[in-house]
């Protein structure tokens, strides 16, 4: 997708931006940071699956009411829930009220409990399956030989609503690919910061 140049400040960005001060604001210093933070890294694979079927404005509007029920998607606080939790969760207004998603980030948090008892961390399992060194991008594709690679791993770990969409969206977010846009004026400071990061040592 080609950078768009019809926002406010007259600075080029993803197409996929709209004009909204939060979007942007996202866009500009979130989404494609390299991020190794095991809560923030899980945060952003449960939003990625509630996203699934709707747009990222939706889920951006009702991050922090998301943050509020999932316990700040603390795994070892939201792996706890149980019946009650949930009922609660389908009557909160604030947040995508799908049973079989709010179960499915239940089920992921005590599974990402297990991951980082296993690997260290959850990021020094996840940042295993970024593209090496050099690797093209394909901008704007949907998914990857590395995110369908991730989905299938963690599939197997059970693991839910982590499809190859989802998971590819997700790197994208946590900066595991520079997906900007090459004409956007994120991508080279994204590309700096890729190459800043250290990695997550394996365990």
């Amino acid at each position: 997708m080609t950078a768009r140049t019809d926002f406010p400040d007259g600075l080029a960005r993803c197409g996929w931006v709209d004009t909204s001060a939060e979007y942007i604001a996202y866009h500009d210093t979130e989404w494609g940071c390299p991020e190794g933070d095991d809560r923030a890294l899980f945060e952003q694979l449960c939003l990625e699956g509630f996203q699934s079927g709707l747009s990222w404005r939706t889920i951006l509007a009702k991050r922090e009411a998301f943050r509020r029920g999932f316990a700040n998607f603390e795994p070892a606080r939201l792996a706890g829930y149980g019946e009650k939790e949930v009922l609660a969760l389908l009557a909160d207004a604030g947040i995508v009220r799908h049973r079989g998603k709010i179960e499915a980030m239940i089920n992921n948090a005590a599974r990402a409990l297990e991951m980082i008892e296993r690997e260290g961390s959850l990021a020094a399992y996840l940042w295993r399956f970024e593209a090496p060194p050099g690797a093209p991008v394909a901008h704007g594709a949907s998914t990857s030989e590395q995110s369908i690679a991730l989905s299938k791993a963690l599939k197997k770990l059970g693991w839910k609503f982590v499809g190859p969409t989802t998971v590819h969206a997700f790197m994208q977010a946590v900066g595991m690919v520079n997906d900007h846009s090459p004409g956007c004026h994120c991508h080279a400071l994204s590309e700096k910061k890729r190459k800043a990061f250290r990695r997550p040592p394996a365990a």
